[in-house]
């Protein structure tokens, strides 16, 4: 459903003329398709609706399409006039006083501009990032921390219930040879020879954690049973490798509502029932030993292990238990956004609620694509701060949280991206956080300006009538379109590009239409209010990807 004012007026008027001339008893809003034509002399808008009636009359799209115009309610469609182009399409002028009436609505709507009900308060679970808690977030983490909250902004501003979520992975073997390498850096602090595990942890924030807990306990677990020290560390390891992901995370303005510990799966015993389903529904089966679920049931390329032969859990069990729990909390949809290595993973968990008595489209599983980093044409790989991968925190300190952000929203996550940081941090209009951003100062700017000499936004826009004016009008018009668009598709990337136009745009008017005119006041005034617009649409659409607009640059 179009959430802009004029687009459903424009469809409730071809409706009502289809139904006038008994084309149709009645017809869904949504199948009426509206445009905005890229060339200008087509109108401000445009339908295909006598191409799509061609099919049920069985008659020419042009002479359907004259009636159309004919029995259209200009009045009531704000329509200055109709033209028929090319085998039927019909291009519509509006009024001006309608194009500008939009002003008005971003004045009084303010920061909640662009925001719609359209999602109608389906409740979404987005889990994202879910990385273990045994170091630094890296690049992937990065792209998905960034993809995942801009996503939550998006859905939550069209009218969806979300609910951000990050899965602890603090069960596995990677937990247990964090323990365990905090374990030996302890007594090594001790003068005490200890081997760190063959999988072990050899970063510095290990042997850091060590030293303090010398200093906080002292000799305390020297001497200790070694599987009380372990369970000690492990807990001690996770705390604070899980505290630096909730600090980075924080300061590159990712927000998380909930924080789910897989340990908990086990401390509120939900594993075993969900075995247990599934073996209750007939979809599991015993072969060399171990426990089979027969996914291939459900479309997978091959059944999978539940339980191995040695009695332990694959990594999928915990998981299926896992996103039975968020459905059982209520959620109608859930997400999980992934890294490129997750691909066999789709089927196999769709395979999986479906077993459990849930649909397949219940669950979506979003692939976040390999990043790479490029300077000067080069790939840079490695971490100057860490000698490892490259992290947020780098990223955070090389180019600053805004151009992370915006650089990552800027790409579909579903391909590859080199990420190139020269770009990144020119102060230039070739980069694109730069050119929205300067186009934002700009615009306050003008409102200091005016502030200045008493001039204030006007309330009526009689004489906006500039093309320049106009095309920049219709662009603020479109935010809820993209708002929705962007939240169906999971796309911040469609927000970057409406952001870049909205730049563009704004940047064009400026050029060619004079705003602080003394000589002119009445005309200052109204082209005031339409940059006012303007920054309050920019900033609310920098703000859904996590970008700040700053006032001066």
């Amino acid at each position: 459903m179009a959430v802009n004012k004029i687009e459903l007026s424009l469809k409730k008027v071809l409706r009502q003329a289809m139904i006038k001339l008994e084309y149709v008893e009645d017809y869904d809003l949504e199948r009426i398709v509206i445009e905005v034509p890229k060339d200008k002399t087509h109108g401000d808008y445009s339908t295909n609706i006598a191409m799509q009636l061609t099919k049920i009359l069985r008659r020419n799209p042009r002479e359907i399409a004259q009636n159309i115009v004919d029995a259209i309610d200009k009045e009531a469609g704000h329509i200055d006039h109709v033209e028929i182009a090319g085998p039927g399409f019909i291009n519509l002028f509006l009024k001006k006083d309608v194009m500008t009436s939009i002003i008005k609505e971003v004045l009084d709507e303010n920061e909640n501009y662009g925001k719609s009900d359209f999602g109608q308060g389906i409740k979404y679970n987005i889990e994202y990032v879910s990385a273990n808690p045994t170091g630094d977030l890296h690049l992937g983490h990065a792209r998905g921390a960034a993809n995942g909250d801009s996503i939550c902004r998006i859905m939550k501003a069209a009218g969806y219930d979300v609910t951000a979520e990050y899965y602890i992975n603090d069960a596995g073997n990677q937990i247990t040879n964090l323990a365990l390498s905090l374990y030996a850096r302890y007594l090594q602090e001790f003068q005490i020879d200890r081997e760190l595990p063959e999988d072990g942890y050899h970063g510095q924030d290990v042997i850091d954690i060590a030293k303090g807990i010398k200093e906080t306990i002292g000799d305390q677990f020297v001497n200790a049973d070694e599987k009380e020290a372990i369970a000690y560390f492990r807990n001690v390891g996770t705390q604070f490798e899980l505290q630096k992901i909730k600090d980075i995370l924080k300061e590159f303005r990712v927000q998380h509502d909930v924080w789910f510990s897989e340990t908990s799966l086990y401390d509120e015993n939900k594993v075993v029932p969900t075995i247990q389903k599934l073996k209750d529904k007939g979809y599991t089966y015993e072969s060399e030993g171990a426990l089979w679920f027969k996914s291939t049931e459900f479309g997978d390329d091959k059944d999978r292990v539940l339980i191995k032969s040695d009695g332990s859990y694959t990594y999928l069990t915990p998981d299926i238990a896992y996103h039975l729990n968020k459905l059982d909390r209520g959620y109608e949809y859930l997400v999980d956004l992934l890294g490129a290595d997750h691909h066999g993973y789709i089927a196999r968990m769709k395979a999986a609620i479906q077993a459990l008595g849930y649909n397949a489209d219940q669950l979506n599983i979003d692939i976040m694509q390999m990043v790479r980093m490029v300077e000067n044409g080069e790939v840079v790989k490695m971490s100057k701060r860490t000698g490892n991968a490259v992290t947020i925190k780098d990223l955070i300190d090389d180019i600053g949280v805004d151009a992370t952000r915006y650089f990552f929203a800027s790409k579909s996550s579903s391909s590859p991206f080199d990420f190139d940081l020269g770009l990144a941090k020119s102060k230039s209009n070739d980069n694109p956080v730069y050119y929205a951003q300067y186009a934002h100062a700009r615009m306050c700017s003008i409102e200091k300006q005016a502030l200045n000499i008493g001039l204030t936004p006007a309330t009526h826009y009689e004489m906006l009538t500039h093309i320049k004016e106009i095309e920049l009008v219709k662009h603020i018009n479109e935010l809820r379109n993209e708002v929705v668009e962007s939240a169906k598709l999971r796309a911040p990337h469609k927000m970057t590009n409406y952001i870049q136009k909205l730049a563009q745009l704004f940047h064009s008017f400026y050029n060619e239409c004079y705003v602080i005119d003394e000589e002119n006041r009445e005309l200052s005034s109204q082209r005031l209010a339409l940059v006012k617009a303007t920054q309050i649409t920019l900033k609310n659409a920098l703000n859904l990807i996590g970008v700040s607009a700053p006032e001066k640059m």
